[in-house]
């Protein structure tokens, strides 16, 4: 395990490609967005994946949030893009904003989950619980600049909390365990996150988009972007 300081304006980036060399190895990095620290591997990299569940004791099933420097990225995690990602996408990315699609089926099934269209569900974790069969992924861009510019070299990555399951998800370096970080290949610290609220979660999936998860953006702020 190594911590590197890093500017969370001005990301060197010698530091970055250090970070983005350990994900194309297999391995872990705990990286800042705006709103907890995560726990990262290559979305495409069902060994690395595999590693995070391990890391964190996080049980099988639960799905990972996709991690995106661009807002074209969609168009190869996802199937099946509504209009209404558009206008979401437009109005909220970068920021704390997750949104759920059909997968890619090139994607590793530790990654996404599975939804079914009948079913209103209160959280992210109850999604691989459903009924149906229809594999979904969450994706989301996130707004720190360390966050962008690490997934801008290395790719999508595959992210929840840098945190053991059940813990509150951390803000600072500092609210991680030590045993978790002893874990990881590489700890970027770029001090506390600005925003600490989780992303707020919506499911596109359906016919109509369902909010799973309340966090930094409203149910009223999304609706309205929605209608106009």
């Amino acid at each position: 395990m190594k911590i590197v300081k890093i500017s969370a304006q001005r990301p060197d980036p010698r530091i970055i490609e250090e970070a983005a060399q350990v994900i194309r190895r297999g391995g872990l990095v705990i990286f800042p967005t705006e709103t907890v620290y995560g726990l990262g591997a290559d979305a495409f990299n069902a060994k690395a994946v595999a590693k995070i569940f391990k890391a964190k004791g996080r049980p099988e099933g639960k799905p990972l949030i996709v991690h995106v420097a661009k807002k074209s990225a969609i168009s190869t995690l996802a199937r099946a893009i509504p209009s209404v990602a558009r206008k979401l996408v437009q109005k909220f990315w970068p920021g704390p904003l997750t949104l759920v699609f059909h997968a890619n089926t090139k994607l590793p099934k530790l990654v996404t989950g599975i939804s079914n269209k009948s079913s209103i569900l209160g959280t992210m974790e109850l999604l691989s619980q459903a009924g149906g069969k229809r594999r979904t992924v969450a994706i989301r861009m996130p707004d720190h600049p360390v966050a962008l510019a690490f997934i801008r070299a290395a790719g999508p990555i595959a992210a929840p909390s840098a945190n053991f399951s059940g813990d509150p998800p951390p803000r600072s370096i500092r609210e991680i365990p030590k045993a978790l970080l002893e874990k990881v290949d590489l700890v970027l610290d770029a001090g506390r996150t600005p925003v600490g609220a989780p992303s707020t979660i919506v499911d596109l999936v359906g016919k109509d988009p369902v909010v799973l998860r309340k966090g930094a953006i409203s149910k009223t702020v999304l609706m309205r972007a929605i209608v106009r």
